[in-house]
C-alpha cells in the first residue's frame, strides 16, 4: 500500500493500493524488500483512467471524471486503477451514477416513517396530519410536498422547512433532518461534517456541508475520503467496502471482537462497534468481555475503556489492549488470526425492504469492483 502525506495536516492519511504485483510483494514473503512507489499520474492520464472505468451508460462522462479527479487530488489519494474502480463500484451500488436519484414511493416511505416517529413521541396522528396540512414556504402544504417528493433532496428541503417553521417538526425529527445519507455515494452527513471540521472543504460552500452532499462534487469528495483516506490493516478492498457501510475501521474492530471472544469466552457479536451508542448506558458487551480478562491482559478497567475510545482511529491498533488480545488469541489458535472481518450487521432503515446485511453489501460492491478491474 502506498501512503500519501497530507502536508497541510502534518500527518499521514491517504492510502491507496498500487498495482496487483506490488500488493503481492507487500503481502508475500518479499514484504521486507523496499517497494518503489509508482510515479504520480498526470491529470490527463488520470482522467483517461477514470473515464475508461465509468460504465458505458453514464452520461456527462467528462463531468464525472473531472469531479472524481478533483477529489483524488484534493485528498492526496492516488487515482490508481484500483482506487478508481473502488469508487466506481460504490457509486454504481449506491446510485447507479445518478446525482439525485429518483426513489419509488418516496412519499409513502416518508409518511410511514413520520407515523413511526409520532408513535415513539406519543403524538396523536390527528395532530400530526393537521400540521402537515399547513402551508409551507413554497405555498404547498408540507404533506403535499412530502407526497410529491421524488428524490431525497426534495424530501430533505421539505424537512428543513418543517423543522425551521413548525415546533412539532422539531419534536418529530429531534431538530435534525432525518435524511442522513446523501448524494451519488450516499455519504453520511455526520462523517462529512466531522471530516470538514478537521480538513477544510476545498470548494466554495453555498449553504452547508450537509446540503453540499447532494451535489456530485461534494458527494464524491466526502465519499472518496470515507472510502480511501484512512490507513487500516486491510489486504483486500472488501473490508473498505464493508467499512463504507458500517463506518471506518469497523472491519478491523470486528476482527478484534472475534479475537476477544475467543480469548474471553464471551459470545460477542462482531459488529465493529466497540462502545455502545449510548454512552450513559454503562459498559457494552465488548468492554465487559475485555474487563473479564483484565488480569491476564494486565490492563485496568479504566485502561480498557480508554483504549476502546480510540476505536474509530488508527491509534487503536497501537494500544496494549489490541496487541495483547491478539497475542493471546494467536497463541490459542496456533496461527495469526485475521486482522479484518466483515462486520456482522443487519441493515435497517425506511428504504430497506429486504433482509440485507453488511456482508451482502460488501460482497456486492466487491463484485462490481472486480468486474471494473477486469475491463481495464
Amino acid at each position: 500500500m502506498h501512503v500519501h502525506k497530507r502536508r497541510r495536516l502534518g500527518r499521514l492519511r491517504g492510502v491507496s493500493l498500487g498495482s496487483l504485483p506490488i500488493v503481492a510483494l507487500l503481502l508475500g514473503s518479499c514484504a521486507g524488500k523496499p517497494v518503489v512507489p509508482a510515479p504520480p499520474l498526470a491529470a490527463t492520464d488520470a482522467k483517461t483512467l477514470i473515464e475508461a472505468a465509468l460504465p458505458p451508460r453514464v452520461s456527462d462522462r467528462t463531468g464525472w471524471s473531472d469531479d472524481m479527479y478533483a477529489a483524488f487530488r484534493s485528498l492526496t489519494v492516488a487515482p490508481s486503477r484500483e482506487n478508481i474502480c473502488a469508487v466506481v463500484a460504490v457509486i454504481e451500488q449506491e446510485s447507479g451514477f445518478r446525482v439525485d436519484p429518483v426513489i419509488p414511493n418516496l412519499g409513502g416511505i416518508a409518511r410511514k416513517e413520520i407515523a413511526s416517529r409520532a408513535a415513539r413521541a406519543h403524538l396523536p396522528m390527528i395532530i400530526v396530519d393537521g400540521v402537515l396540512e399547513l402551508k409551507s414556504s413554497d405555498g404547498r402544504s408540507y404533506g403535499g410536498r412530502i407526497d410529491a417528493a421524488r428524490t431525497e433532496k426534495d424530501l430533505s428541503d421539505t424537512y428543513e422547512d418543517l423543522i425551521a417553521a413548525v415546533p412539532l417538526g422539531r419534536t418529530l425529527f429531534a431538530q435534525r433532518n432525518p435524511i442522513r445519507t446523501r448524494g451519488p455515494m450516499q455519504v453520511n452527513v455526520a462523517f462529512a461534517e466531522q471530516f470538514s471540521a478537521a480538513t477544510p472543504y476545498p470548494y466554495p460552500l453555498h449553504t452547508s456541508i450537509a446540503d453540499e452532499l447532494f451535489s456530485r462534487r461534494g458527494s464524491l469528495y466526502f465519499g472518496i475520503a470515507h472510502l480511501l483516506d484512512y490507513r487500516a490493516p486491510y489486504d483486500r478492498f472488501l473490508y473498505r467496502f464493508a467499512d463504507f457501510n458500517a463506518g471506518q475501521y469497523a472491519s478491523r474492530n470486528a476482527a478484534f471482537q472475534k479475537a476477544l471472544g475467543m480469548v474471553s469466552g464471551a459470545k460477542l457479536v462482531a459488529d465493529g462497534a466497540l462502545l455502545p451508542h449510548d454512552p450513559d448506558g454503562g459498559p457494552g458487551a465488548t468492554e465487559l468481555a475485555a474487563r473479564s480478562i483484565g488480569a491476564r491482559l494486565k490492563i485496568s478497567d479504566s485502561g480498557i475503556h480508554g483504549a476502546l475510545t480510540g476505536a474509530k482511529s488508527r491509534t487503536f491498533e497501537t494500544t496494549e489492549l489490541y496487541q495483547r488480545v491478539f497475542t493471546l488469541a494467536d497463541q490459542r489458535a496456533g496461527r495469526s488470526l485475521p486482522r479484518a472481518w466483515v462486520p456482522e450487521i443487519k441493515l435497517t432503515g425506511p428504504k430497506i425492504t429486504r433482509n440485507l446485511t453488511t456482508d451482502w453489501y460488501a460482497h456486492r460492491v466487491d463484485g462490481r469492483f472486480r468486474r471494473c478491474l477486469s475491463t481495464q
